[in-house]
Protein backbone atom coordinates (compact mmCIF):
# COMPACT_ATOMS: atom_id res chain seq x y z
CA UNK A 1 0.00 0.00 0.00
CA UNK A 2 1.00 4.02 -0.17
CA UNK A 3 2.23 5.41 2.55
CA UNK A 4 -0.28 7.00 4.45
CA UNK A 5 -3.44 5.00 3.43
CA UNK A 6 -4.90 4.60 6.96
CA UNK A 7 -8.72 5.22 6.48
CA UNK A 8 -11.18 2.81 5.30
CA UNK A 9 -12.29 5.12 2.57
CA UNK A 10 -8.98 5.26 0.80
CA UNK A 11 -7.96 2.10 1.31
CA UNK A 12 -11.39 0.61 -0.10
CA UNK A 13 -10.58 2.39 -3.38
CA UNK A 14 -6.98 1.69 -3.69
CA UNK A 15 -6.32 -2.08 -2.02
CA UNK A 16 -5.41 -4.51 -4.01
CA UNK A 17 -4.46 -2.10 -7.22
CA UNK A 18 -0.99 -1.52 -6.23
CA UNK A 19 0.78 -3.03 -9.26
CA UNK A 20 -1.71 -1.99 -12.12
CA UNK A 21 0.29 1.07 -13.11
CA UNK A 22 3.27 -1.42 -13.79
CA UNK A 23 0.86 -3.83 -15.22
CA UNK A 24 -0.36 -0.46 -17.88
CA UNK A 25 -3.92 -0.54 -17.09
CA UNK A 26 -6.27 1.12 -15.03
CA UNK A 27 -8.48 -2.02 -13.78
CA UNK A 28 -8.00 -5.56 -12.30
CA UNK A 29 -7.60 -8.43 -15.14
CA UNK A 30 -9.88 -11.02 -14.69
CA UNK A 31 -7.87 -14.33 -15.51
CA UNK A 32 -10.72 -16.96 -16.35
CA UNK A 33 -8.23 -19.33 -16.82
CA UNK A 34 -9.40 -23.03 -15.44
CA UNK A 35 -5.55 -24.50 -16.18
CA UNK A 36 -2.23 -23.18 -16.60
CA UNK A 37 1.28 -24.01 -18.57
CA UNK A 38 3.72 -26.12 -16.77
CA UNK A 39 7.37 -25.17 -16.92
CA UNK A 40 8.65 -28.59 -16.44
CA UNK A 41 7.50 -31.90 -15.23
CA UNK A 42 9.66 -31.21 -11.85
CA UNK A 43 8.82 -27.80 -11.30
CA UNK A 44 4.91 -28.29 -12.28
CA UNK A 45 4.80 -31.12 -9.42
CA UNK A 46 6.45 -28.82 -6.71
CA UNK A 47 3.87 -26.03 -7.62
CA UNK A 48 0.97 -27.75 -7.25
CA UNK A 49 2.18 -29.70 -3.76
CA UNK A 50 2.82 -26.23 -2.43
CA UNK A 51 -0.67 -25.11 -3.78
CA UNK A 52 -2.42 -28.27 -2.30
CA UNK A 53 -1.22 -27.51 0.59
CA UNK A 54 -1.96 -23.98 1.36
CA UNK A 55 0.78 -21.85 0.00
CA UNK A 56 0.72 -19.46 -2.64
CA UNK A 57 3.13 -19.52 -5.81
CA UNK A 58 6.02 -17.78 -5.58
CA UNK A 59 6.13 -15.00 -8.87
CA UNK A 60 7.12 -16.46 -12.18
CA UNK A 61 5.82 -20.28 -10.82
CA UNK A 62 2.52 -22.10 -12.38
CA UNK A 63 -0.41 -21.19 -10.85
CA UNK A 64 -1.64 -25.01 -12.16
CA UNK A 65 -5.07 -25.11 -11.41
CA UNK A 66 -7.97 -22.68 -10.81
CA UNK A 67 -9.28 -24.99 -7.73
CA UNK A 68 -5.54 -24.35 -6.18
CA UNK A 69 -4.86 -20.73 -6.46
CA UNK A 70 -6.18 -17.55 -9.17
CA UNK A 71 -4.82 -14.34 -9.43
CA UNK A 72 -8.15 -12.16 -9.40
CA UNK A 73 -8.93 -14.56 -6.37
CA UNK A 74 -5.68 -12.82 -4.83
CA UNK A 75 -6.57 -9.50 -5.27
CA UNK A 76 -9.78 -9.43 -3.38
CA UNK A 77 -8.41 -11.42 -1.08
CA UNK A 78 -5.55 -8.89 -0.61
CA UNK A 79 -7.88 -6.14 -0.90
CA UNK A 80 -10.42 -7.54 2.13
CA UNK A 81 -7.50 -8.76 4.37
CA UNK A 82 -6.27 -4.91 4.10
CA UNK A 83 -9.61 -3.10 4.84
CA UNK A 84 -9.80 -6.05 7.90
CA UNK A 85 -6.59 -5.24 9.58
CA UNK A 86 -5.01 -8.93 8.60
CA UNK A 87 -2.19 -10.56 6.96
CA UNK A 88 -4.33 -12.96 4.94
CA UNK A 89 -7.70 -13.37 3.59
CA UNK A 90 -8.96 -16.40 1.63
CA UNK A 91 -12.63 -16.23 -0.33
CA UNK A 92 -14.90 -19.33 -0.86
CA UNK A 93 -17.97 -20.10 -3.30
CA UNK A 94 -20.31 -18.74 -0.44
CA UNK A 95 -20.69 -17.61 2.99
CA UNK A 96 -21.59 -21.27 4.34
CA UNK A 97 -18.65 -22.63 2.34
CA UNK A 98 -15.93 -20.32 4.52
CA UNK A 99 -17.36 -21.52 6.92
CA UNK A 100 -17.78 -25.08 6.85
CA UNK A 101 -13.27 -24.24 5.55
CA UNK A 102 -12.71 -22.26 8.60
CA UNK A 103 -14.57 -25.11 11.13
CA UNK A 104 -12.49 -27.92 9.34
CA UNK A 105 -9.60 -26.04 9.31
CA UNK A 106 -9.75 -25.79 13.42
CA UNK A 107 -11.08 -28.67 14.06
CA UNK A 108 -8.28 -30.43 11.95
CA UNK A 109 -6.11 -31.32 14.92
CA UNK A 110 -8.75 -34.13 16.63
CA UNK A 111 -10.35 -31.21 19.12
CA UNK A 112 -14.01 -31.89 18.07
CA UNK A 113 -15.81 -28.85 20.69
CA UNK A 114 -16.76 -26.09 19.91
CA UNK A 115 -18.67 -23.26 21.79
CA UNK A 116 -21.30 -20.71 19.45
CA UNK A 117 -23.03 -17.56 21.30
CA UNK A 118 -26.51 -17.32 20.10
CA UNK A 119 -27.81 -15.82 18.18
CA UNK A 120 -26.39 -16.49 14.97
CA UNK A 121 -27.29 -16.10 11.20
CA UNK A 122 -29.49 -19.48 10.71
CA UNK A 123 -27.52 -21.45 8.74
CA UNK A 124 -24.62 -21.29 11.10
CA UNK A 125 -26.74 -22.27 14.64
CA UNK A 126 -27.88 -24.93 11.61
CA UNK A 127 -24.42 -26.58 11.10
CA UNK A 128 -23.50 -26.72 14.49
CA UNK A 129 -26.47 -28.27 15.86
CA UNK A 130 -26.95 -30.85 13.81
CA UNK A 131 -22.40 -31.48 14.42
CA UNK A 132 -22.82 -32.85 10.11
CA UNK A 133 -19.03 -31.58 10.35
CA UNK A 134 -18.04 -34.72 13.10
CA UNK A 135 -18.56 -31.21 15.93
CA UNK A 136 -20.01 -31.37 19.39
CA UNK A 137 -21.26 -27.94 20.56
CA UNK A 138 -21.87 -25.97 23.95
CA UNK A 139 -23.92 -23.01 23.71
CA UNK A 140 -23.31 -20.48 26.22
CA UNK A 141 -24.07 -16.79 26.27
CA UNK A 142 -21.08 -14.00 26.45
CA UNK A 143 -20.36 -14.47 30.25
CA UNK A 144 -20.88 -18.28 30.24
CA UNK A 145 -18.01 -18.70 27.27
CA UNK A 146 -15.06 -18.84 29.77
CA UNK A 147 -16.88 -21.69 31.78
CA UNK A 148 -17.78 -23.85 28.79
CA UNK A 149 -14.28 -23.90 27.01
CA UNK A 150 -12.75 -27.55 27.29
CA UNK A 151 -9.45 -28.84 26.83
CA UNK A 152 -11.04 -29.80 23.19
CA UNK A 153 -12.54 -27.26 22.50
CA UNK A 154 -11.12 -26.12 18.82
CA UNK A 155 -13.06 -22.62 18.02
CA UNK A 156 -15.37 -20.14 19.85
CA UNK A 157 -18.01 -18.93 17.09
CA UNK A 158 -20.23 -15.53 17.68
CA UNK A 159 -21.53 -12.70 15.36
CA UNK A 160 -22.24 -9.54 16.22
CA UNK A 161 -24.07 -7.57 15.69
CA UNK A 162 -25.79 -10.75 15.25
CA UNK A 163 -28.20 -11.82 12.94
CA UNK A 164 -31.49 -10.95 13.51
CA UNK A 165 -31.95 -9.19 16.85
CA UNK A 166 -28.40 -7.47 16.38
CA UNK A 167 -27.39 -8.63 19.42
CA UNK A 168 -23.68 -6.90 20.21
CA UNK A 169 -20.96 -8.71 21.92
CA UNK A 170 -17.52 -7.32 23.29
CA UNK A 171 -15.10 -8.99 21.06
CA UNK A 172 -12.28 -8.09 23.45
CA UNK A 173 -14.00 -9.15 26.64
CA UNK A 174 -14.90 -12.75 24.38
CA UNK A 175 -11.44 -12.95 23.44
CA UNK A 176 -10.34 -13.05 26.95
CA UNK A 177 -12.76 -15.18 27.74
CA UNK A 178 -11.68 -17.97 25.23
CA UNK A 179 -8.12 -18.11 26.36
CA UNK A 180 -5.95 -19.70 24.29
CA UNK A 181 -8.59 -20.93 22.02
CA UNK A 182 -9.42 -19.35 18.61
CA UNK A 183 -12.08 -16.58 18.03
CA UNK A 184 -13.98 -16.83 15.25
CA UNK A 185 -16.46 -13.61 14.85
CA UNK A 186 -18.76 -13.39 12.11
CA UNK A 187 -18.41 -9.52 10.81
CA UNK A 188 -21.21 -9.75 7.96
CA UNK A 189 -23.26 -7.44 9.12
CA UNK A 190 -21.27 -4.77 10.57
CA UNK A 191 -18.21 -4.73 7.53
CA UNK A 192 -14.98 -3.72 8.08
CA UNK A 193 -15.95 -0.14 7.56
CA UNK A 194 -17.89 -0.32 10.76
CA UNK A 195 -16.14 -2.97 12.62
CA UNK A 196 -12.60 -5.07 12.32
CA UNK A 197 -12.60 -7.96 15.00
CA UNK A 198 -8.86 -8.59 14.42
CA UNK A 199 -8.36 -5.76 16.52
CA UNK A 200 -10.47 -6.85 19.22
CA UNK A 201 -8.67 -10.58 19.64
CA UNK A 202 -10.40 -12.40 17.04
CA UNK A 203 -8.15 -15.17 15.18
CA UNK A 204 -11.07 -15.38 12.45
CA UNK A 205 -13.39 -13.06 11.06
CA UNK A 206 -15.48 -14.95 8.21
CA UNK A 207 -18.45 -12.80 5.80
CA UNK A 208 -20.85 -13.92 3.66
CA UNK A 209 -19.63 -11.52 0.88
CA UNK A 210 -22.48 -12.14 -0.70
CA UNK A 211 -24.21 -9.02 1.20
CA UNK A 212 -22.50 -6.11 1.74
CA UNK A 213 -19.26 -6.53 0.15
CA UNK A 214 -21.03 -7.57 -3.22
CA UNK A 215 -23.42 -5.04 -2.49
CA UNK A 216 -25.56 -5.98 -5.21
CA UNK A 217 -27.27 -9.16 -4.85
CA UNK A 218 -25.52 -10.66 -8.17
CA UNK A 219 -22.46 -12.83 -6.41
CA UNK A 220 -22.44 -15.89 -4.21
CA UNK A 221 -19.05 -15.58 -2.01
CA UNK A 222 -17.80 -16.13 1.40
CA UNK A 223 -14.45 -15.18 2.71
CA UNK A 224 -12.22 -15.68 6.12
CA UNK A 225 -9.66 -12.85 6.96
CA UNK A 226 -6.73 -14.20 9.48
CA UNK A 227 -3.16 -14.39 10.09
CA UNK A 228 -0.50 -16.69 7.62
CA UNK A 229 -1.35 -19.80 9.57
CA UNK A 230 -4.64 -19.78 9.64
CA UNK A 231 -5.00 -18.98 5.87
CA UNK A 232 -2.38 -21.77 4.95
CA UNK A 233 -4.69 -24.02 6.79
CA UNK A 234 -8.10 -22.56 4.63
CA UNK A 235 -6.66 -22.73 1.57
CA UNK A 236 -5.16 -25.98 1.81
CA UNK A 237 -9.59 -27.03 2.84
CA UNK A 238 -10.52 -24.71 -0.33
CA UNK A 239 -7.49 -26.97 -2.58
CA UNK A 240 -9.34 -29.94 -1.45
CA UNK A 241 -13.00 -29.61 -1.55
CA UNK A 242 -13.20 -27.45 -4.43
CA UNK A 243 -14.90 -25.00 -2.51
CA UNK A 244 -13.56 -21.58 -4.91
CA UNK A 245 -14.81 -18.48 -5.80
CA UNK A 246 -15.44 -18.44 -9.00
CA UNK A 247 -12.84 -15.64 -10.91
CA UNK A 248 -15.38 -12.82 -12.30
CA UNK A 249 -17.44 -13.10 -8.51
CA UNK A 250 -13.99 -12.23 -7.12
CA UNK A 251 -13.59 -9.45 -9.71
CA UNK A 252 -17.31 -8.25 -8.69
CA UNK A 253 -16.52 -8.15 -4.81
CA UNK A 254 -13.19 -6.37 -5.30
CA UNK A 255 -15.16 -3.50 -7.28
CA UNK A 256 -17.97 -3.88 -4.91
CA UNK A 257 -15.22 -2.80 -1.90
CA UNK A 258 -14.40 0.61 -3.57
CA UNK A 259 -18.02 1.72 -2.80
CA UNK A 260 -18.84 0.01 0.38
CA UNK A 261 -18.14 2.65 2.83
CA UNK A 262 -19.82 5.08 0.84
CA UNK A 263 -22.76 2.57 0.60
CA UNK A 264 -22.68 1.26 4.24
CA UNK A 265 -22.61 5.34 5.58
CA UNK A 266 -25.75 6.14 3.35
CA UNK A 267 -27.70 2.34 4.01
CA UNK A 268 -27.18 3.15 7.71
CA UNK A 269 -28.56 7.04 7.92
CA UNK A 270 -31.30 5.66 6.40
CA UNK A 271 -32.11 2.59 8.70
CA UNK A 272 -31.17 4.74 11.84
CA UNK A 273 -34.44 7.00 10.25
CA UNK A 274 -36.71 3.72 9.47
CA UNK A 275 -35.74 2.42 13.17
CA UNK A 276 -36.49 5.81 15.21
CA UNK A 277 -40.05 5.86 13.30
CA UNK A 278 -40.69 2.19 13.89
CA UNK A 279 -40.15 2.46 17.97
CA UNK A 280 -43.02 4.56 17.85
CA UNK A 281 -45.60 3.01 15.76
CA UNK A 282 -48.75 1.81 17.46
CA UNK A 283 -48.05 -1.48 15.40
CA UNK A 284 -44.48 -2.48 16.84
CA UNK A 285 -43.94 -3.59 19.74
CA UNK A 286 -40.49 -3.38 19.84
CA UNK A 287 -37.32 -2.11 17.24
CA UNK A 288 -33.58 -4.13 17.49
CA UNK A 289 -30.94 -1.68 16.15
CA UNK A 290 -27.57 -1.47 17.74
CA UNK A 291 -28.45 2.64 18.27
CA UNK A 292 -31.10 1.94 20.27
CA UNK A 293 -29.96 -1.08 22.06
CA UNK A 294 -26.23 0.05 22.36
CA UNK A 295 -26.38 -0.53 26.63
CA UNK A 296 -22.67 -1.38 26.73
CA UNK A 297 -21.47 1.28 25.13
CA UNK A 298 -19.88 -0.58 21.94
CA UNK A 299 -20.58 1.55 18.96
CA UNK A 300 -17.54 4.05 19.20
CA UNK A 301 -15.07 1.82 21.00
CA UNK A 302 -15.67 -0.96 18.80
CA UNK A 303 -18.15 -0.35 16.34
CA UNK A 304 -17.62 2.84 13.93
CA UNK A 305 -21.71 2.89 13.71
CA UNK A 306 -24.86 0.62 14.44
CA UNK A 307 -24.98 -0.04 10.56
CA UNK A 308 -27.96 -1.20 8.47
CA UNK A 309 -30.04 -4.19 9.54
CA UNK A 310 -32.68 -3.65 12.19
CA UNK A 311 -35.37 -5.86 13.32
CA UNK A 312 -39.06 -5.15 14.18
CA UNK A 313 -41.36 -6.94 16.53
CA UNK A 314 -44.97 -6.80 14.92
CA UNK A 315 -48.21 -6.78 17.16
CA UNK A 316 -50.55 -9.64 16.41
CA UNK A 317 -47.24 -12.43 16.51
CA UNK A 318 -46.81 -14.18 13.50
CA UNK A 319 -49.71 -13.85 11.29
CA UNK A 320 -49.43 -9.88 11.55
CA UNK A 321 -45.59 -10.01 10.83
CA UNK A 322 -46.70 -12.26 7.49
CA UNK A 323 -49.17 -9.76 6.66
CA UNK A 324 -46.77 -7.05 6.87
CA UNK A 325 -44.16 -9.11 4.57
CA UNK A 326 -46.57 -9.17 2.06
CA UNK A 327 -47.86 -6.52 2.03
CA UNK A 328 -44.70 -4.38 1.16
CA UNK A 329 -44.62 -2.84 -2.87
CA UNK A 330 -41.25 -0.85 -2.76
CA UNK A 331 -39.57 -2.85 -0.22
CA UNK A 332 -39.01 -6.60 -1.49
CA UNK A 333 -39.62 -9.69 0.50
CA UNK A 334 -36.92 -11.93 0.00
CA UNK A 335 -34.04 -13.14 2.07
CA UNK A 336 -30.41 -11.38 2.16
CA UNK A 337 -29.45 -8.47 3.51
CA UNK A 338 -26.71 -5.50 2.82
CA UNK A 339 -27.63 -4.91 -0.87
CA UNK A 340 -28.58 -1.39 -2.46
CA UNK A 341 -32.45 -2.57 -2.37
CA UNK A 342 -34.20 -2.97 1.16
CA UNK A 343 -35.14 -6.41 1.71
CA UNK A 344 -37.77 -7.74 4.69
CA UNK A 345 -38.19 -11.16 5.96
CA UNK A 346 -39.61 -13.35 8.86
CA UNK A 347 -36.78 -15.25 10.37
CA UNK A 348 -38.50 -17.72 11.69
CA UNK A 349 -39.96 -19.35 8.88
CA UNK A 350 -36.74 -18.73 6.46
CA UNK A 351 -33.12 -18.16 7.42
CA UNK A 352 -33.72 -19.36 10.81
CA UNK A 353 -36.12 -22.08 10.15
CA UNK A 354 -33.77 -24.66 11.62
CA UNK A 355 -33.07 -22.75 14.83
CA UNK A 356 -34.31 -24.76 17.80
CA UNK A 357 -36.76 -24.41 20.28
CA UNK A 358 -35.71 -21.37 22.70
CA UNK A 359 -33.14 -19.90 20.18
CA UNK A 360 -35.68 -19.90 17.36
CA UNK A 361 -36.76 -16.11 16.67
CA UNK A 362 -39.62 -14.47 17.71
CA UNK A 363 -42.79 -15.19 15.39
CA UNK A 364 -44.07 -11.64 15.29
CA UNK A 365 -40.24 -10.37 14.08
CA UNK A 366 -39.38 -9.30 10.77
CA UNK A 367 -36.05 -8.33 9.68
CA UNK A 368 -35.19 -5.38 7.62
CA UNK A 369 -32.41 -4.87 5.38
CA UNK A 370 -32.05 -1.38 4.61
CA UNK A 371 -31.10 -0.04 1.45
CA UNK A 372 -29.95 3.10 -0.38
CA UNK A 373 -33.88 3.95 -1.24
CA UNK A 374 -35.31 7.67 0.09
CA UNK A 375 -36.20 6.93 3.80
CA UNK A 376 -39.23 8.93 3.45
CA UNK A 377 -40.11 5.98 0.32
CA UNK A 378 -39.29 3.36 3.11
CA UNK A 379 -41.31 4.86 5.80
CA UNK A 380 -44.38 5.22 3.81
CA UNK A 381 -44.55 1.39 2.17
CA UNK A 382 -43.91 0.10 5.75
CA UNK A 383 -47.08 2.84 7.07
CA UNK A 384 -49.22 1.41 4.28
CA UNK A 385 -48.05 -2.28 4.59
CA UNK A 386 -48.43 -1.97 9.00
CA UNK A 387 -51.90 -0.20 8.24
CA UNK A 388 -52.65 -3.54 6.63
CA UNK A 389 -51.48 -5.41 9.62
Amino acid sequence: MLAGMTTVDTRAVHAGRDDLAALGVHVPPIDLSTTNPLPSVHDGGDAYELLATGGTPPPGTSAVYQRLWNPTVARFETALAELEDTTDAVAFASGMAALTAALLAATRDGRRHLVAVRPLYGGTDHVLATGLLGTDVTWARPDEVAAAVRPDTALVVAETPANPTLDLVDIRVLADAAGDVPLLIDNTVATPVLQQPARHGAALVLHSATKSIGGHGDVLAGVVAGDPHWAARLRQVRALTGAVLHPLGAYLLHRGLQTLPLRVRAQQAGAEKIAAWLADHPAVERVHHPGLDDHAGLIGRQLAGPGSLLAFRVRGGAPAAAAVAGACRLITHAVSLGGVDTLVQHPASLTHRPVDGDAKPDGGLLRLSVGLEDPEDLRADLAQALAVA
